[in-house]
């Protein structure tokens, strides 16, 4: 124990004393451990767990999904809570450096305290994880994202996982500020004590110009789509796009967020240009402060941030590929109508015949369904095609319901046991017109089929195409069609009992479009564990932040500030600081949907019909308004509760 011993009392006497302080520190590892542990539970429920509509989101997938963004922003709030938490105690480090402690024994005080509060925050966090699970499960259960038999089953696994990742990030968060704060001299520590110094550290640089470069790799790849990537239909899909982009626009959002050291200074002082030439001295102390305490400002900015740029990613995303969807599905659409049922996922029994039984009508029908193995003798390649692959099933004259441009063959011929593809899946596997192609259908029959056409399928359907014959009686879930298209002799729109019906030209958009409802609910699922977090984050940050400067309030108001002073002050730095924080998503925002919009248009899109950047503001301002009022809340509340005691109370105090 030698000289490490020493300090253990004095470890314990800063938790019993000083716990107010570690209050945020807890708080943000509990609900990201929590956050964490229930994603995991229902990833490993999930598993081997399909959805019985093949046209919803795929449910594990979606959940890999949202405990990787869960992951994600939790493991950037805590590690910047802890670095902030000790970075604030710099006065009591630099006292013990003083009164002689070593650089070595400081940082084994700091990680001890840092591994006590994990550990209590890591049990409190999985026994919440393990209450969240179920609740969010029956959410995509009520959602349709999620089949009525899914339910979670308690397990350690990601428990454990979820805690030792976050007490990692923790610790790992309170080691580089401890160390930071033991490689000054006791002297220089307590002339340090107010403003900080180099904050841009260079792992920290190097991680974001490593996320900077695998942002513009990756969206390149994607751009070109080299050979070796067409062979995974998870990647060649364009209705796997969404996801990649996600993926790729999570990559910016990380970056500049690392950066954020060298961004927030020349923000900060745009965006108090004005303040030198007003009169008071309020303002100009709020400006200094943010400019000063730079940690402070990034961390406290970094939840704001974090909330403000998924919002306008995610809901931008979403928006961009719904447009794209509805301008495809338009311009390929020949039938006159698209009836959906108004409630559920498939027609009710007994529509499709009532559409049919109408005088001069053409009425197509189409189901989703699933393939395994799809390959084919001929092209003497299996790993491409091995595993599952979605389907439009058709029922009824795919050529005149669709405007599909085709390479080669002719959909017409879509009949019997045959199949279409997509022209870029057909490329990848060296398949050409007249092949035999094997698959087992839904059910595990084998069937063999005869490729007629490759054509270039829009969003709304499947890169294999099948009639209905060929897989009749082997469906799985409810064999009702899941939309009907028609035509009529006189135009005259189509009526069946249980359905909504939509003329061509307005369908595709809004909540007129299936695909367009499942992507809003698996936005939902991605971004809102995540962005409940992040605000929940914003509170517990600012708060931590006024906490801390109780002795600058009493400073203030020894020197002649008064109350409603030193509030003002307060108010206008949580203000500078979501600012700050709303123009740095805002620059994320626009590089991320301008990147999307590139893939959107080079690989979904034709040349003659592309879209123009636009950001989502509606959901953007919810969110920037939602953030500040957080803010301002949280921090002024504290302030007010702390002004109630004397200023010598504070000044005095011992740290």
């Amino acid at each position: 124990m030698g000289e490490f011993g020493l300090l253990i009392p004095v470890a314990v006497a800063t938790l019993r004393k000083r716990w107010s302080g570690f209050i945020g520190s807890f708080v943000a590892l509990t609900l990201g451990v929590a956050l964490i542990a229930a994603a995991g539970l229902l990833v490993s429920t999930s598993a081997g767990l399909e959805n019985d509509d093949p046209s919803a989101p795929s449910l594990k997938k979606l959940l890999v999904f949202m405990a990787g963004m869960s992951g994600f922003v939790s493991v950037f709030v805590v590690a910047s809570t802890f670095a902030f938490a000790v970075a604030g105690r710099r006065r009591e480090i630099a006292l013990l450096r003083a009164v002689g402690a070593t650089s070595r024994q400081i940082r084994s005080l700091v990680l001890g305290e840092a591994v006590v509060v994990s550990l209590a925050a890591s049990v409190c966090g999985a026994l919440l994880g393990l209450g969240v699970a179920p609740l969010f499960a029956r959410w995509l259960v009520a959602r349709g994202a999620a089949p009525e038999r899914f339910s979670v089953a308690p397990g350690a696994g990601p428990l454990v996982i979820a805690a030792a990742v976050e007490i990692a990030v923790a610790v790992l968060g309170a080691a580089a500020a401890a160390r930071r704060a033991g490689r000054v001299r006791p002297v220089e520590a307590l002339g340090d004590a107010v403003v900080d110094g180099r904050v841009m550290t260079l792992g920290r640089l190097l991680w974001a110009i490593g996320y900077l470069a695998v942002f513009t790799a990756v969206l390149l790849l994607f751009m070109t789509m080299p050979t070796a990537m067409q062979h995974d239909p998870q990647v060649r899909d364009p209705r796997n796009l969404p996801v990649w982009a996600l993926l790729i626009d999570v990559m910016a959002i990380m970056a500049v967020a690392l950066f954020a050291p060298l961004l927030v200074p020349p923000l900060v002082r745009l965006l108090t240009l004005p303040v030198p030439l007003a009169s008071g001295a309020v303002g100009l102390l709020a400006r200094q402060n943010a400019l000063k305490a730079v940690r402070r400002t990034v961390s406290t900015a970094t939840p704001m941030f974090l909330v403000v740029g998924l919002t306008g990613t995610v809901v931008g995303s979403t928006l961009t590929f719904g447009d794209a969807r509805s301008i495809q599905s338009r311009a390929v659409l020949s039938a006159q109508y698209v009836v959906e049922p108004t409630s559920g996922a498939t027609l009710p029994a007994g529509a499709t015949g009532q559409l049919r039984a109408l005088p001069g009508a053409r009425t197509t029908t189409v189901r989703s369904t699933l393939l395994t193995g799809l390959d084919s003798a001929n092209s003497g390649s299996t790993e491409a095609t091995s595993g599952t692959i979605a389907a439009t099933v058709i029922d009824g004259d795919a050529a005149t319901t669709w405007r599909l441009p085709t390479d080669s063959g002719s959909l017409g011929r879509l009949s019997g046991s045959t199949v279409a593809v997509s022209e870029a899946l057909a490329r990848s596997n060296g398949w050409r017109v007249g092949d035999r192609l094997t698959a087992s259908l839904a059910d595990g029959t084998p069937a063999t089929l005869t490729l007629v056409a490759l054509v270039r399928t829009p969003l709304s359907l499947s890169e294999v195409l099948l009639p209905y014959a060929a897989v009749a009686g082997h469906l799985r879930g409810d064999p009702q069609p899941t939309a009907a298209y028609v035509s009529t002799r006189q135009g005259t729109a189509p009526e069946a009992a249980g359905t909504k019906v939509t003329p061509a030209v307005a369908w595709g958009s809004g909540d007129n479009d299936p695909r367009a409802r499942s992507d809003w609910v698996a936005m939902l699922a991605i971004l809102g564990p995540a962005l409940l977090y992040a605000l929940i984050a914003i509170v517990n940050t600012m708060t931590m932040s006024t906490g801390d400067r109780l002795r600058d309030f009493a400073t203030l108001r020894l020197t002649g500030g008064n109350d409603r002073q030193v509030l003002s002050m307060v108010g206008l730095e949580a203000v500078l600081t979501a600012a700050t924080a709303t123009v740095l998503a805002l620059l994320v925002t626009t590089g991320t949907q301008a990147a999307t919009l590139v893939l959107v248009n080079r690989r979904i899109l034709e040349a003659g019909s592309p879209l123009s950047l636009g950001l989502p503001w509606p959901a953007i301002g919810a969110a920037a308004a939602a953030g500040l009022v957080l803010a301002l809340v949280s921090s002024l509340v504290p302030a007010r509760l702390a002004l109630r005691t004397r200023a010598l109370a504070f000044a005095g105090a011992r740290q």
